[in-house]
């Protein structure tokens, strides 16, 4: 499905904040669910996974993942960071204003380059999906000094050199 420029509707509603429990590479996780209706209002005819932009309670995130779920049900998963921003966590009300986000994602430059030195990681890294990329490379962004940016691109790398995922990474303690 060919993604469009144009401007996408609007949905807001409230939801509560879940979270899972032993449920694979998604235990563990906190986040909210958005029907197909309202997935198919913002993105209209696809059940895919797709990046949304807007206002949680009033904090604002942008290339955030919709992720479906089977059924109809799609989930936006809520990181440290995001509960952190809105001082909320599970079984607390949150009220979204969505719409999608077409705006291209870049990967994480430093992290690009620092993959060209490790061939092996670099194959299983353009092996996962898209998403799965960018999990890393949003991590490494999210550094707020340059010496934890450095610790986490060698997180990283260590963690692809061992044919890991994100979420295997993060539960390995790499």
């Amino acid at each position: 499905m060919e993604r469009k420029n144009s401007k996408s509707a609007f949905i807001e509603f409230s939801s509560p904040i879940l979270k899972f429990g032993k449920k694979g590479e998604k235990t563990g996780w906190t986040y909210v669910e958005v029907t197909l209706k309202q997935a198919l209002q913002l993105f209209p005819d696809n059940k895919k996974s797709f990046r949304v932009k807007g206002l949680l309670d009033h904090h604002p995130i942008h290339g955030a993942a919709l992720i479906p779920m089977g059924k109809g049900t799609f989930i936006l998963p809520l990181n440290a960071t995001i509960r952190k921003a809105i001082n909320k966590s599970e079984g607390a009300m949150l009220r979204l204003q969505l719409q999608a986000d077409f705006k291209k994602q870049l990967l994480n430059p430093e992290l690009l380059k620092c993959l060209e030195d490790e061939p092996e990681a670099f194959s299983f890294f353009n092996e996962l999906p898209k998403s799965h990329q960018h999990y890393f490379s949003k991590w490494i962004d999210s550094a707020k000094t340059a010496d934890t940016k450095v610790k986490r691109i060698s997180r990283t790398l260590k963690a692809l050199s061992q044919k890991m995922h994100y979420g295997q990474m993060l539960r390995a303690g790499i």
